[in-house]
C-alpha cells in the first residue's frame, strides 16, 4: 500500500473493535498508510485475540478496553475523548482507507468551517458503491423501505431512502447531504463535542443518522466527498450475533422516530412501532428458516 504524508496531527482516528480478527490489524495499517498518527482503538470486550495481535503489531496505538460490549456510539465517544486533533475519523474495524482519503477529508473539512461531518465513498469488496450518503427518511419512505424492502429490495421507497439524491458520478467536491454512514465518518471535533457526541441510547445502528440530525439542528452541515474512498468488508463483527443485531436495528429506528417526529407527526408513532415490530418478526423468522439445512 502506498504511503501518504503525515497529516500533521490534524486527523485522529477512533476504531471501534469487537472480535474483528485480523481485519482490525489491516484497518490500523491502512490508517497509518493514510498518514493518521493518532489512533485510538476502543475494544468492546473482544475474545478473539485481535487486541493482543494489534498491540504486538503496532505498540503506539492507544487501546481503550471497555470491559463489556457497550455498543458502537458509546465506544466511539470514549475514544473521541482521547483524541486531541482538530478532526476526528470514526470507523469500523473492517475498513481500509485509500492512502489519500484522510488528506482529502481533512482538506474538505478545513475548507468549509460550517461543515461538521464528511463521509467518503464506501466501496464494497465486489466494487459496488455502498449508499453511504442518505436523506432523512419521510414516514412514507421509511415505512415503504421497511415493509416492501424486506421482500423486494429494489423498490422506489428504498431507493429514495438509500440514495439521498446522489448518484455514483457525484465524486468531485463536497456534496451536501442529510447524513452519512458511521462506518467511516470524518468529523470536526469541536462540532462533535458541541452536540455531546453519539447518543449512547443507541446500541447499534441509526446512531450516525441521529448524530447528523442533531448536528443539522445545531446549525452545522454534513457532506459527502466521493473522491475520498474506503473499502468496507462489512459485518465482520455483527454477523456473529445476527438476532441481537436485528433487535438492535429495529429498536434504534423506533428511538429515532420518537425523537425526530414533532407536532402532528407524532400521531404516527404507534403506526411506526407496529411496522417495525412486524418487520422484526418477519426478519427473524426469515433468517431462521433460511439458515436451516
Amino acid at each position: 500500500m502506498a504511503q501518504s504524508q503525515p497529516l500533521g496531527g490534524r486527523l485522529g482516528a477512533v476504531v471501534v473493535n469487537h472480535d474483528a480478527g485480523d481485519a482490525l490489524l489491516d484497518c490500523v495499517a491502512s490508517l497509518r498508510a493514510a498518514g493518521v498518527e493518532e489512533i485510538v482503538v476502543v475494544d468492546n470486550a473482544s475474545s478473539d485475540g485481535s487486541l493482543v495481535r494489534l498491540v504486538a503489531a503496532d505498540p503506539s496505538v492507544a487501546v481503550v478496553p471497555t470491559g463489556a460490549n457497550l455498543g458502537y456510539g458509546s465506544a466511539a465517544n470514549r475514544g473521541a475523548r482521547r483524541i486531541s486533533t482538530e478532526f476526528l475519523l470514526v470507523c469500523n474495524p473492517d475498513l481500509l482507507l485509500d492512502p489519500d482519503a484522510g488528506r482529502r477529508l481533512v482538506d474538505a473539512l478545513a475548507a468549509e468551517p460550517d461543515l461538521a461531518a464528511c463521509g467518503p465513498r464506501i466501496l464494497e469488496p465486489s466494487g459496488a458503491v455502498y449508499p453511504s450518503a442518505r436523506a432523512f427518511p419521510s414516514i412514507r419512505d421509511a415505512a415503504g423501505h421497511a415493509l416492501v424492502g424486506l421482500f423486494r429490495p429494489e423498490n422506489r421507497f428504498s431507493e429514495r431512502y438509500r440514495r439521498g439524491g446522489l448518484t455514483d458520478t457525484d465524486t468531485e467536491g463536497v456534496v451536501g447531504v442529510d447524513w452519512v454512514s458511521g462506518a467511516c465518518m470524518a468529523l470536526r471535533t469541536v462540532a462533535f463535542s458541541s452536540v455531546g457526541g453519539f447518543d449512547e441510547g443507541y446500541f447499534m445502528y441509526v446512531e450516525d443518522l441521529d448524530l447528523c440530525w442533531r448536528l443539522g439542528r445545531a446549525g452545522w452541515r454534513v457532506g459527502y466527498l466521493g473522491s475520498a474512498e474506503v473499502l468496507h468488508h462489512g459485518a465482520v463483527s455483527t454477523s456473529r450475533h445476527p438476532y441481537r443485531m436485528l433487535v438492535a436495528h429495529h429498536r434504534s429506528a423506533l428511538r429515532f422516530a420518537g425523537r425526530s417526529l414533532r407536532g402532528p407527526k407524532r400521531l404516527a408513532l404507534p403506526f411506526v412501532a407496529a411496522v417495525l415490530g412486524g418487520r422484526l418478526v418477519v426478519a427473524v423468522l426469515s433468517r431462521r428458516f433460511s439458515s436451516r439445512p
